[in-house]
C-alpha cells in the first residue's frame, strides 16, 4: 500500500465524471486532466502516480482541484478537454505523497516567477530520488515449532543457539558468529529449522539529542536564545532576523531553537548558501546534539539521495541541513527554518527556475505555520527594510563571544605604499604577514579572483584573448596549461603565439588571480606552509573539511583564498587577513554593488582574531576614501546601511521597489533584436511603472546566444506578476528566440 501521513485528506474531491488533475515535471501551464479508474478510486491529492502522454509514460502527482493561490497571482483558468478525450491514470507509485503545503508551495513558486509549474515540481520529485531503494537483506530465525527427527550436531546447535538470541542474521554474519561454513544453515532451512525474513534496516538518520551537550550561554546570547526557543514554541509563522557580529556565537545560538523544534516533535530545515560549509557546520551540529543531521545538496549520491528524501517525508530525519534545493524536500511536520548567511546572492537560483531560497523559505515556512530565522552579520538591506516596517522581529549580538574582540581594520592606500613593479602585495602587508607567521600565528589572503589572471593579451598587436561562445576574456590557469571561460566552460591551451600577428612568446597575463598571487607568495615567504581554499583546489564538502582540518591543527601558516574563505569559517590562530584589491567588487553598474562589497569583506575580516590573540585586517585599496572602506574600517555597518537605503529609496529600488527582467537570447542576432525590439514596442505603459531597455546584456553573448535585457520597476505597491504576464501575452518570440523572465533580479549580466 501506497504510504500515507497526517495531513493528506481522506477523499479526493473530482468531478462526476471521474477526472482528476495530474502535474508532470513538464513545461506545461498547469495539471493536464485524466480519468480515474474504479482500481484506483481511493487516490488523493500528492499521491504519485504513473500516467500516460502520447507514446510514453510519465510520473506525475495527483493535484489539488482548486488553487489557493492571491488573484493576482492565478494564472488564466485552461480549457476543459472533453471526458471522451481522456487517459486513464496507469498505476499508483508505492512512494510517499506530496504533502498539501509542498504542493501548495510549488503552486505559489510557479505562480511568483512566472515559471511552468511541472519544472518547479521537477525540484521536488528528483527523478532519482523516486526509484526504487535495493530490496532489504533476507536473515534468518529458528521457526517457532523445530520438526520432528532433527539431527542436531554441535554446529547445529550453535547456530540455532545463536539465532534465537537476537535480531535475524544474514547467511554470512551467522555462519562467522557459530564458526562454521554457509552449507550448515542451508541444511537447517532445508530442514525446516530455519526460517527467511527481511532484516529491517537500520534508521538512516540518529535522532538528535537536545539534552545531549547543551552550550552555556550568558547574557545577550542567553537571552537571544530564549527568545527564539520562544518562537518555536508559539507553534506558528513568524519571522526574525539574528544579526551579529562575526564570532558572536550565532550558531550555537540558533542551534538551540533547534533543540526546541526536535524536542516538540517537529523537523527542522537549515539553508547553508555554500554546500562546502556543510562540513564544518556538521561537526559543529554532532557535538552538539550527538547525532549528525540528513543532509542535501548535489554532490549526494543517487542511493543518499533516495533514502534521504524518502526519510523527510516520513519524519526520521528530524534536521535537514542543505543548499536551496532544501526547501523542495517532502517535510510533512515542518517546524523551523533558519537561513544563514542569508545575504549572501548564492541562495539566488539563476537557471531553470530564478528563485531566492531565503524569501522563498519565508514563505515556506508561512505555509508550514513555522518560524523562519534570517542569520547574518551583515545582513541584507531588503531584510533590514522590513525589520524597519515591522514585519521583521530583530535580534542583535553585539560582541563576540568570549574574551575575543573584533578586529583592527586599516587601508593601506596602494598609490603611497604600492608593491614592487610585477607583484601585488604592498610592503606592508607583506612585512606584517611575516610578523604574524613569526609569533607563531597564522594569516590569510583574500583575493575573489579565480585562476592566474583575468585577461591575457599580445604585447605587440593588443589582440584579447576572449571566449568564442561569451563576450569574456579567456581566464589564465596556469597550473592546467589552459585558458577557460568562467560562463560556458570552454578552454584552450595557452597558445605559444598571439593569433592573431602570430608573434611568438608575446601574450602576457595582466592583473592577477589567486594562482599569480599563490605564486607571489611562495617567493615572498619560501618557508611558509601555504593553502590555496578555491572551487579549482577544493573538490566538495570533503576536500574542503580537510583543508579545514589542516588549518586548525596548524599546519598551515598562510591561507590563500577565493570568497570560499568569506564563509562562516572558525579558525582560532589566525590572527591576520589582507584583502589583494579590496576595490575589485564596486565597478559595474550594479546597484547592489557596494553593498555586496561591505557584506563580502566584512566577512572575510571577520576570519581574523576570533579567539584570545588580537586580529588585524589590511585592504589594499586605490580608493581609500569610498565609502565602503570607511566603514569597513569603522566598522560602523548600520550607518552604512541607512546611506544605502537614502540613495534607493527616491527612486523606487529595490528594497522599496520592484524590479522583473526580461532577457532575450537566440543563436541567431536578427531573431534576439527583433524579440526585443517587439517586446519594448508593447512594453506596459502605466502609473508607478517604468520599463527600461531593450538594451544589449553586458554579456551580449552567452553560450553561443545573443542576448538583450529589459528591466521593469515599479512602486512597491503594484504587483508585477501580472503586468509581466500581460505583456509576455503581447509578444511572440522570433523562431529560435527564448525569454526568460526573472522577478526580483540578483544578477544585472
Amino acid at each position: 500500500m501506497p504510504h500515507r501521513n497526517a495531513s493528506q485528506p481522506d477523499l479526493l474531491p473530482t468531478p462526476a465524471d471521474g477526472r482528476v488533475r495530474v502535474m508532470l515535471t513538464l513545461p506545461f501551464a498547469g495539471p493536464l486532466d485524466y480519468l480515474l479508474p474504479p482500481r484506483l478510486a481511493d487516490v488523493r491529492p500528492g499521491d504519485i502516480v504513473s500516467v500516460p502522454l502520447g507514446r510514453r509514460t510519465e510520473t506525475g502527482v495527483v493535484w489539488d482541484a482548486t488553487s489557493r493561490l492571491p488573484p493576482e497571482f492565478t494564472p488564466p483558468p485552461q480549457k476543459d478537454v472533453p471526458t471522451a478525450r481522456l487517459k486513464p491514470v496507469a498505476s499508483r507509485l508505492d512512494l510517499p505523497p506530496l504533502p498539501a503545503q509542498l504542493r501548495q508551495f510549488v503552486d505559489w513558486v510557479a505562480a511568483y516567477t512566472l515559471s511552468p509549474p511541472g519544472m518547479v515540481l521537477a525540484m521536488a520529485l528528483r527523478a532519482n530520488a523516486l526509484a526504487p531503494l535495493p530490496r532489504p537483506a533476507s536473515g534468518w530465525e529458528p521457526v517457532p515449532t523445530p520438526p520432528t527427527g532433527l539431527r542436531l550436531t554441535p554446529a547445529r546447535h550453535r547456530v540455532l543457539d545463536i539465532a534465537a538470541s537476537g535480531a535475524p542474521l544474514t547467511t554470512t554474519e551467522l555462519a562467522r558468529r557459530a564458526g562454521v561454513g554457509a552449507a550448515v544453515i542451508r541444511g537447517l532451512a532445508q530442514a525446516g529449522a530455519l526460517q527467511a525474513v527481511e532484516i529491517a534496516p537500520p534508521p538512516p538518520f540518529a535522532s538528535p539529542d537536545p539534552a545531549h551537550c547543551p552550550p552555556v550561554l550568558e547574557g545577550d546570547q542567553a537571552t537571544v536564545a530564549t527568545e527564539l526557543r520562544a518562537r518555536v514554541a508559539e507553534n506558528g509563522f513568524s519571522i526574525t532576523l539574528l544579526e551579529g557580529v562575526t564570532g558572536s556565537g550565532k550558531t550555537e545560538i540558533y542551534m538551540e531553537a533547534i533543540a526546541a523544534c526536535v524536542e516538540a516533535g517537529r523537523q527542522a530545515l537549515v539553508l547553508l548558501p555554500e554546500i562546502a560549509l556543510s562540513a564544518q557546520w556538521t561537526g559543529r551540529f554532532a557535538r552538539r546534539f550527538g547525532a549528525e543531521p540528513a543532509l542535501w545538496h548535489s554532490d549526494l549520491g543517487s542511493r543518499l539521495r533516495r533514502v534521504t528524501w524518502r526519510a523527510v517525508a516520513d519524519g526520521t530525519a528530524r534536521v535537514v541541513v542543505g543548499a536551496r534545493s532544501a526547501l523542495f524536500l517532502p517535510f510533512d511536520q515542518l517546524g523551523l527554518i533558519i537561513v544563514d548567511e542569508e545575504h549572501e546572492t548564492a541562495f539566488k537560483q539563476e537557471d531553470g527556475v530564478t528563485y531566492h531560497a531565503r524569501d522563498m523559505a519565508v514563505v515556506r515556512a508561512r505555509m508550514s505555520r513555522a518560524p523562519v530565522v534570517l542569520v547574518s552579520a551583515t545582513p541584507s538591506l531588503e531584510s533590514l527594510a522590513n525589520v524597519g516596517a515591522g514585519r521583521y522581529r530583530h535580534l542583535k549580538l553585539g560582541a563576540r563571544h568570549g574574551n575575543a574582540s573584533m578586529p583592527d581594520v586599516e587601508t593601506l592606500d596602494m598609490r603611497a605604499d604600492p608593491p614592487e613593479r610585477g607583484l601585488f602585495l604592498s610592503p606592508t602587508l607583506t612585512g606584517a604577514i611575516n610578523d604574524a607567521i613569526g609569533r607563531g600565528e597564522q594569516a590569510m589572503l583574500f583575493l575573489n579572483r579565480r585562476g592566474y589572471a583575468p585577461l591575457t593579451l599580445c604585447r605587440t598587436c593588443g589582440h584579447r584573448m576572449q571566449c568564442p561562445n561569451c563576450t569574456a576574456w579567456l581566464v589564465e590557469h596556469r597550473a592546467r596549461h589552459i585558458l577557460t571561460c568562467h560562463h560556458c566552460g570552454y578552454d584552450e591551451p595557452i597558445p605559444q603565439t598571439c593569433p592573431k600577428c602570430a608573434d611568438a612568446d608575446s601574450l602576457t597575463p595582466i592583473g592577477p588571480g589567486v594562482e599569480r598571487i599563490t605564486e607571489e607568495a611562495r617567493a615572498t615567504f619560501p618557508d611558509a606552509r601555504i593553502l590555496v581554499m578555491a572551487s579549482d583546489t577544493l573538490n566538495g564538502p570533503a576536500a574542503t573539511a580537510a583543508a579545514v582540518e589542516r588549518i586548525a591543527r596548524r599546519e598551515i601558516d598562510l591561507v590563500i583564498g577565493t570568497q570560499i574563505v568569506a564563509k562562516g569559517w572558525h579558525f582560532p590562530h589566525l590572527t591576520l587577513v589582507g584583502i589583494v584589491d579590496a576595490d575589485l567588487g564596486l565597478g559595474g553598474g550594479d546597484l547592489r554593488a557596494s553593498e555586496r562589497t561591505v557584506q563580502l569583506l566584512h566577512q572575510v575580516a571577520g576570519r581574523a582574531g576570533r579567539a584570545e590573540a588580537p586580529g588585524r585586517v589590511l585592504l589594499q585599496s586605490y580608493v581609500p576614501d569610498h565609502p565602503v572602506m570607511q566603514a569597513l574600517v569603522s566598522g560602523d555597518f548600520a550607518s552604512f546601511m541607512e546611506q544605502e537605503a537614502e540613495q534607493r529609496r527616491p527612486g523606487f529600488w529595490p528594497p522599496y521597489g520592484r524590479l522583473a527582467a526580461l532577457i532575450v537570447s537566440a543563436e541567431a542576432p536578427d531573431a534576439a533584436d527583433l524579440t526585443a525590439r517587439a517586446l519594448g514596442q508593447n512594453a506596459p505603459r502605466m502609473d508607478g511603472v517604468q520599463v527600461l531597455g531593450p538594451a544589449p546584456a553586458p554579456l551580449a553573448i552567452l553560450r553561443g546566444r545573443h542576448r538583450f535585457r529589459l528591466l521593469l520597476r515599479a512602486r512597491r505597491n503594484i504587483a508585477v506578476q501580472p503586468i509581466m504576464r500581460e505583456w509576455l501575452s503581447r509578444v511572440k518570440p522570433e523562431r529560435g528566440a527564448r525569454i526568460d523572465v526573472d522577478i526580483d533580479p540578483v544578477s544585472f549580466l
